[in-house]
Formats: C-alpha cells, structure tokens, sequence
C-alpha cells in the first residue's frame, strides 16, 4: 500500500525542489537565441558566479556532475599525465577510475575514510615531486559516501608553500550552496558542479568554473574532446554551452538563484550548519547502547550537507532503509564497499526544521521497529539544539 501524507526526501542528491522553483521550470518553451531567453541566461551564469565566488570562466553542460568531471579532466591534461587524487571515499575513487579509463596515471593519496587525509602526508607528497610530474590535485570538497569534508584552503597552502604548479582540481557537488565555497579566494583552477543539490533543482545540468591558469592548460592540452571543448564554447553566442541549451532548467536556476540571494549565501551556509549539527547531536544520542554512529570520526571534518551513519555490527542499514520507507521517509544508502552498513541522510537544499526532525523521527521509529541497538531520545537532542539557537 502506497502510504498517505508529504513525502520527506532525505538523500543527499537529487535533493527537495520548492515549489517556485518546480513552477519555474513549467514555462513554456521559447527560442534559445531570442533576446528574452538570453537575458535569462546572462543573469543566470552572472548569479552561477557569484555562488561560486568566481570571476572567471564557466562552461556548462547537459549532463550530472559525472558529465563536469570528464569535461574538466578532458579539456585540461594530456594523455598519460600524471594526477593525485586525494582519497575521501566512493566519489574519489569513481574520479580516479574515470581519469584512468582516460588515459591518464592516478596515483591516490591514501587516507582513513572515518578519519580523512593527513595533511603532512599532503605535504610529503608534493615535496618530493621536484620534477613536478604531477598536473594536478583533484579534490572532493564533501564527500557524501562518508560524510567528510576536505579544507580546501588548506590545500591550496600546501600547494603554494611548497611551491608546486599542479592544478588544482575541486568537486564542488554535493557542496556548492551548502558549504563555504571561494573559488577565487581559495585558488582552485577548476571547479565542478551540479544542478541536483545545494542548487535545488532536478537533475540535468553540470558546470566547471576554470581559473586563467586553467584555461592556459586547456589551450595546451591533448585529451580527445568535443562536445566539452572550452574553446569551441567560447565561439558561440552562449559562450559556456555547446549545443541546444536546457531552456526549462534555466528559468529554474533563475529561481534558485532568486531564493538563495532573497536569503543570502551566508544565511544560506548557517543554516545548513544548524541543521547538521541537529543531526549529529541526533545521532551521538542515538550511538549510546552501541548504536548507530557518524562515520565520520574527526568532529572538524564532518559534513553539513550529509551525514553518513554506521549501523551497530550485525545491523543491516538497508533494512532500517526499508522500515523508513514504508513511512514515506527516502534516506540515502551506502555506497560501494560501504553498501548495508550505513545509511545517510541528506540535509541540504530546501530543507527546515519541521523537515528534519520528520526525518529523524521516522528513523528513530525505525530503529525501534527494527530492533537495533541504540540510545532513545535523539529527537530530543535535537529538538533542544534547535530551540537552544533559534534566531
């Protein structure tokens, strides 16, 4: 039986659409080149840019953010370059085995996916490449397979204090709208991002911003491509797109744009703080008895957009999944070599407080039902940390 009432949605992406902006994207069907639907456009690579913090280049595409990550990977390096992937979780991995397939050399900076990397084993790295083999540090800022987040700033200073050129490559996904993000400030050459997310919107478009370093590298580089070619874009009257332009997404993204500066981005980052910090207090409630308990185990690198939850040894998380479901309530499952042992839920985008104590309460309903081990009363916990900051 099909259950009644709102379904609360609470994987990390595709996230909640509002519904000005579901209204949005419903407008009828005009012509790309007209003067009316390129207004639309300007103002939303303009707004796209100020969300990113950017004032440089940016190329779109019709396609995920597995889409910007090849478009990113093809446009910049040649084959058989060498790059440093910095290890996080499931998504570090799916880019290093895309730059492979691409013909390039992946070497991985190992880390402890509950604790992340060591920022000294960073810097080892870098220092010992003196012939600067390595084209470029890839970077997923938040990691929503393990709900860990990387301090991009940091690695920026690593790179600059040992004086190494690599590019310097980010996956904003799961991050952008969610989490302080500075493109410029931060020095990233290459930026990747998408629609689904903190951007509040179906899935169907993606997007790289690209530094003036960056862009020097695309006009030397070799990687076979076409329909991502930077260049190519850059002939055209869209200048960040090739091909037919996703019209309907783009009245949307007007709207979210709308939304998050009616806000303001720094609103917008506090409040995706408060609310995962009233998930992880939900949760360390609920680790009591030898349950449920973040994955992530460094308190200053824990996510704000999601929160990946090991269940007890012997518990299955898909099962919890099931249980939930069956009242309307959709949490993320594990991902790769973490598939049945957690379960994530989502707290970015749309999303208030009603919202996410919704979603806590169904899950603690079903961990009763389920019969697994943990503390009641982590809706309390983070009821009263919700009440505690009320603005």
């Amino acid at each position: 039986m099909t259950p009644r009432g709102r379904h609360f949605f609470a994987n990390p992406g595709p996230t909640n659409i509002p519904d000005s902006i579901q209204q949005a994207i419903t407008h009828h069907t005009v012509d790309f080149n007209g003067p009316d639907f390129l207004a639309v456009y300007d103002a939303c690579i303009a707004g796209l840019k100020r969300v990113l913090r950017t004032q440089q280049h940016l190329f779109m595409y019709t396609g995920s953010g597995h889409a910007a990550w090849e478009a990113t990977l093809t446009n910049l390096l040649s084959p058989g370059d060498r790059i440093l992937v910095i290890e996080t979780g499931h998504f570090s991995e799916s880019w290093g085995r895309m730059a492979t397939d691409l013909g390039l050399e992946v070497e991985t900076l190992p880390a402890d996916w509950r604790r992340g990397v060591d920022y000294a084993a960073l810097r080892t790295a870098l220092a010992a490449d003196g012939a600067h083999r390595l084209k470029a540090v890839c970077a997923v800022h938040n990691e929503t397979s393990t709900g860990m987040t990387l301090d991009l700033a940091r690695i920026r200073a690593l790179l600059d204090e040992t004086k190494h050129p690599a590019l310097f490559l980010v996956d904003t996904i799961s991050s952008l709208g969610s989490l302080d993000y500075r493109h410029d400030e931060w020095g990233v050459d290459a930026a990747v991002g998408g629609s689904q997310k903190g951007l509040m919107l179906p899935v169907g478009f993606s997007f790289t911003a690209v530094s003036e370093k960056g862009f020097r590298a695309h006009e030397a580089s070799h990687l076979p491509k076409h329909y991502f070619h930077w260049s190519r874009m850059l002939e055209r009257r869209h200048r960040s797109f090739i091909g037919t332009v996703p019209i309907a997404l783009f009245y949307g993204l007007r709207e979210s744009l709308r939304l998050i500066e009616e806000e303001g981005l720094d609103n917008v980052i506090a409040r995706h703080h408060r609310l995962a910090e009233a998930v992880r207090r939900c949760v360390r409630q609920w680790s009591g008895n030898d349950g449920p308990q973040l994955f992530c185990l460094s308190p200053e690198r824990v996510s704000d957009s999601v929160s990946s939850i090991l269940v007890p040894e012997g518990s299955d998380a898909e099962a919890l999944r099931r249980r939930v479901a069956g009242m309307n309530v959709a949490l993320g499952g594990g991902l790769g070599r973490l598939g049945g042992k957690v379960f994530r839920i989502g707290h970015l985008g749309d999303l208030n407080e009603p919202m996410i104590l919704g979603i806590l309460g169904a899950t603690e309903i079903g961990l009763r039902l389920e019969g697994m081990p943990h503390a009641p009363g982590g809706v309390e916990a983070a009821m009263a940390y919700l009440a505690e900051t009320a603005g």
